[in-house]
């Protein structure tokens, strides 16, 4: 059983909340409206803390809060998502995940939970099949971590490698909103990864 915070108690940080729940983890989830302080204490005792804000919120994070992550696990759940969802603000050169290591400097960053609709956190599944979830990070430690939870709540999480590896999972979740909503598929959609 590992300790849980999840920065965001939207729709993504809910439903994580409920299922690493299920699974077993001692699972705290903290929105805007709880004091920075308070936060900052619940990431000291935690042993690992996930980010489920808008990207653009993560550079806006208090600076106790910031130095309560130096040394933890942090699984960044964000993406860094246009006004209009549309479209990616960063890409090619860099990644949302690596921008987040940048602000969180003493944090061991590992992308995961970014790639799939919030509506199937709770299942890691569509129609039976496991949804496939890349994770990536420089860290391998933080990036076992994320891999052991993806896999305990139902993905088939498989390491992506490096961090800069964001660059091309980010645009998976863009795809798909394209698909969902660009083309009317819907949210049910998701990706699997077949293995010949």
């Amino acid at each position: 059983m590992s300790k849980i915070l999840i920065i965001g108690n939207g729709n993504v940080g809910s439903a994580l909340s409920g299922r690493l729940t299920e699974a077993g983890h001692e699972v705290t989830a903290v929105n805007s409206s709880v004091p920075a302080q308070e936060v900052a204490a619940t990431a000291s005792a935690s042993d690992v803390v996930v980010l489920a804000v808008p990207f653009s919120a993560v550079a806006g994070l208090d600076g106790a809060v910031k130095s309560a992550l130096d040394g933890k696990t942090v699984i960044d759940a964000t993406n860094p998502l246009a006004a209009d969802f549309m479209s990616l603000t960063v890409g090619h050169t860099t990644s949302g995940g690596e921008e987040v290591a940048k602000a969180l400097p003493g944090a061991r960053v590992a992308k995961a939970f970014n790639s799939v609709f919030a509506n199937h956190l709770a299942s890691g599944e569509v129609n039976g099949n496991k949804l496939f979830l890349p994770v990536a990070g420089d860290d391998e430690a933080a990036k076992k971590t994320a891999i052991d939870l993806a896999t305990q709540i139902g993905f088939d999480a498989v390491d992506a490698g490096p961090l800069s590896s964001a660059r091309y999972i980010e645009p998976a979740i863009e795809l798909l909103i394209q698909l969902a909503f660009g083309k009317g598929h819907g949210p049910g959609i998701g990706l699997t990864l077949v293995r010949g």
